[in-house]
This record gives C-alpha cells, structure tokens and sequence, in this order.
C-alpha cells in the first residue's frame, strides 16, 4: 500500500507498520501510571492511533515535519489541538506536571532526545523508546561492556533502564538497515548522589573519550594527585559504575 506523504531521510523518518509492535509499547507503557502522555515524532500515527485509545490521557505529540502534522490533523481530527509542531530539541515541558514520553524517535536525534528527558527528569517518570538497537544497547549497558559508556552512565544517573525487545527491520517503512530495540526509562527513587550535574558530565565524557587509557590517565587534569593515588584511578571508565563516577564528583578540583 502506497503511503500518503513522503518519507524524508534528513529527519532520520522510518515509520512502524507493524501493528504488533505498536501494541507491544502500548502495552509496557500501561504497566506505569502514563498521563499526560507526550508522544515523540508520530510520524504516519501508527502508535498515535493506539495511544489516542487508552482511555483518560491527556496526549499531546511533537512533529517537526510539516507534511506529518497535516495528515496526522486530517487523518485524526482529534489531534487538531494537541500536536506541537516544534523540534522537541528547542520545546520546553509540554505539561506543568508529571508527563510520560514515548515514540519511535527518530534516529539522527535519538540520544539528544535522551537527553531532553534528563533535562526534564523532575517531570518524567517513565519513557519508552524506540532506538536503533546499538543505542538502545548503549544507553542499557552496564559497567564491563564494551558499549557501555557516556550516554549509559549520565542516563542511569537518574534512570533505570530496561531493555525491553528487538524490532526488525521489516517492521517499517523504509526497512532501516539496522535491528531496531525498545527501551524503558524509570526514574530512579533516589538519583545517583553527586556534586553537580556538570561535574558529573565533565567527569564521564574525559573519562570515556580516552577510554583506554586508565582513568588516572584520562582524568589527572580534574584530581589533585593525592587522590589520584587511589587504587580506583587504576582502572578504566567502563569498570567503573554509576555510583563510582557518582562518588568521585565530589573529590574533584
């Protein structure tokens, strides 16, 4: 079946067909208390469709794409007032309160999206998302993987994540080149204890850009050398986990 808009490869667009998986993120998303609800990128509604019908959400949905908005409001009358035609990257919180966010991110933007939720952390409980699978593996990883880095480390600050299932690539349209993956972000009960957000994001990204080297290597710029005499500077970032970076903020310059 011929679809009624163009896809367009700069906003990184590959919209889900199959209803099956839609149902699925559905499904993990009613396991949490999930309104008000911002869906992210709905695109040609495939998930839209069913998240208009979980009864009592208040649901809004940011789209970028202008063509998308105008078929999303023709197709779905009802979305008329609740979708916000922004960059999510630019938007500030769409509710005054608690928001769940859910969508098939777009992928050139997936782990700045991630980040939009940290930004709005104090507001949102719960988000489930859709990744290319190698981001989604990223952000879940713990400490000894080989992925496990940045994007992990600054996410499990503030959120536990489970990764919840594979997606093919038949599943959309076009069929992206890579195995997709939905995750689940909880925020945590107790975020990581730290010193700053800046510190700890200063600490992580010199820790994980040189990570081959010993994080007394990668880090000495930050620490006095009398704590860098500590055995913990004899490893590398990725041994290390959340509540190790979170610990060492507070012995920095």
């Amino acid at each position: 079946m011929s679809q009624p808009f163009k896809l367009k490869k700069s906003l990184g667009q590959h919209f889900l067909k199959d209803e099956s998986i839609c149902q699925k993120i559905v499904a993990a998303l009613q396991q949490d208390v999930h309104s008000p609800l911002l869906e992210v990128g709905p695109g040609g509604g495939a998930l839209t469709k069913y998240l208009l019908e979980i009864p009592n959400t208040d649901f809004k949905a940011v789209e970028l794409d202008d063509e998308k908005v105008q078929y999303l409001t023709k197709t779905y009358p009802i979305l008329a007032d609740k979708i916000i035609h922004k960059d999510i990257l630019d938007m500030s919180a769409p509710f005054d309160g608690q928001f769940t966010v859910v969508g098939n991110f777009p992928y050139n933007i997936s782990t700045q999206i991630v980040f939009k939720v940290l930004e709005w952390k104090t507001q949102v409980p719960v988000c489930i998302g859709m990744f290319q699978k190698e981001v989604a593996d990223r952000i879940a990883a713990g400490p000894g993987s080989k992925v496990y880095g940045i994007t992990s480390v600054l996410t499990q600050a503030f959120y536990t994540v489970e990764y919840l299932f594979d997606v093919p690539p038949i599943s959309f349209n076009p069929p992206p080149k890579v195995m997709s993956g939905v995750i689940r972000m909880k925020r945590r009960t107790e975020f990581a204890n730290i010193k700053t957000e800046k510190s700890l994001f200063t600490l992580v990204k010199l820790a994980f850009n040189q990570r081959r080297k010993t994080l007394r290597n990668a880090t000495k710029s930050i620490f006095s050398a009398e704590v860098l005499a500590d055995p913990i500077f004899d490893k590398r970032a990725e041994q290390l986990s959340v509540d190790d970076f979170a610990a060492l903020t507070f012995k920095m310059n």
